[in-house]
């Protein structure tokens, strides 16, 4: 039904679609909402292609999704990336430091824009605000993957969205929090640094002329939904995830992380324990995990109240029962993954084109230069990118996350390497 009068089109809407997409940008406070049929990935790829040119300096936080890698090599710009820091409280890289994203402002004030993810995947928060008060001193826009944070224009208790903080071009996937189909998501536009219609071009460029009706619909959906829920409505949901992490929390083989966000529940596991072996336990439960890495759970509450507690309760005492004759194994060090607080690609994606590469085994490629990424998934952050020299602790971070169970999106087994 793309082409029927009266269903307007996606990539240049004055019907319909042009209704919703205001609605939306009234709904979130902001200058324009464009709606997205290919995730977030889209939008990500999208800002960064309107923001920077071929050989133009962008700063990335490391830590980033795949898709804001991606979007780097398809412009061609020249990323600086800022490194995350380990957060010894939750057990994982967190976000960059405030002095860091200064110091390299400081070192590249000419860079064209600055890429940060917020918030991570388990909903951590951090000095968003901050941050994008730094980046404007040097008159550059602040581009956001709030892929996780749709929900946060709810408002209290939920942190606040990067819209609300000042970012200029903010993602975020409306289908991971909000009832919207998979592949529904959001690019708002909040600011005079970034040109509305250079999004546009590259989002046409980018999505299917023929896109989904029913993602585009959903996505309406997802923003009426979010704009009629009810303070009590909000209470009910924030009440019944305490509920659920309270019965999750009635182990001795786990901790509950802290949190920013009310809705997602991290167990860390101990003594070794494997979290994707725990996580098959509580499957066989019918207790599916939203992410699980080597040694964390992730299970994310819905934005209504959860139905089955004694389900839920049923399910946390047989796991635990079950992990008493478990198998432990090392902990994987991974403090010392990003060891340069700022960093830049060894070639440039230019120079890369030039060269050929070849298959070798992982140990092979220690000391030479990445011809892809290596990705576990999810989260879909790379552990090593394109255009990165192998060290010993990629590889034996690598391996370590295999022999946990962890998927590492590889066709084939070791790593491509340029021929230098």
């Amino acid at each position: 039904m793309t082409e029927i009068p009266g269903l307007d089109d996606l990539h240049a809407p004055t019907e319909a679609i042009a209704e919703a997409e205001n609605l939306a940008a009234d709904f979130f406070q902001v200058d324009h909402t464009f709606f997205l049929v290919g995730g977030s990935t889209a939008g990500n790829l999208a800002m960064i292609l309107a923001t920077c040119n071929a050989g133009d300096k962008v700063i990335v936080q490391r830590n980033s999704h795949k898709s804001v890698m991606n979007g780097m090599e398809l412009s061609g710009a020249r990323p600086v990336f800022i490194a995350p820091e380990y957060d010894q409280m939750v057990g994982r890289y967190a976000n960059p430091s405030l002095d860091t994203l200064r110091e390299a402002l400081r070192q590249h004030p000419d860079a064209k824009a600055v890429v940060l993810t917020y918030p991570d995947y388990f909903g951590k928060t951090y000095e968003m605000k901050e941050m994008i008060d730094v980046v404007h001193a040097y008159h550059m826009p602040v581009l956001v993957d709030e892929a996780h944070g749709v929900h946060f224009s709810l408002g209290d208790p939920f942190p606040a969205s990067a819209l609300e903080l000042g970012a200029d071009v903010v993602v975020q996937s409306a289908h991971k929090m909000a009832p919207a189909m998979t592949m529904g998501s959001f690019l708002h536009m909040n600011s005079g640094l970034v040109s509305k219609e250079q999004i546009a071009h590259y989002l046409q460029m980018i999505q299917s002329s023929s896109p989904s009706y029913p993602l585009i619909a959903s996505l309406d959906i997802a923003r009426g939904f979010l704009a009629t829920m009810k303070a009590e409505e909000i209470n009910n949901t924030v009440q019944s995830a305490t509920m659920v992490r309270t019965i999750l929390q009635a182990s001795v083989h786990w901790d509950i992380l802290p949190t920013d966000d009310p809705l997602k529940i991290t167990l860390h596991l101990k003594d070794g324990l494997s979290a994707k072996n725990t996580a098959r336990l509580f499957e066989r439960q019918n207790i599916y995990p939203e992410l699980v890495t080597h040694n964390q759970i992730l299970f994310i509450h819905g934005l209504s109240p959860f139905q089955k507690p004694n389900q839920l309760k049923k399910a946390v005492k047989s796991v635990g029962e079950q992990l008493k004759n478990q198998t432990n194994h090392a902990t994987i060090e991974i403090t010392k993954l990003f060891t340069h607080p700022i960093q830049e690609l060894a070639l440039s994606y230019q120079e890369m084109n030039q060269l050929n590469d070849k298959q070798v085994s992982f140990h092979e490629g220690i000391g030479h230069i990445a011809a892809e990424a290596v990705i576990p998934y999810p989260p879909g952050i790379p552990v090593i990118l394109k255009g990165e020299r192998i060290t010993t602790e990629h590889i034996e971070i690598i391996e370590q996350l295999v022999e946990r169970g962890i998927n590492i999106q590889q066709r084939d087994k070791g790593i491509k390497i340029y021929t230098e």
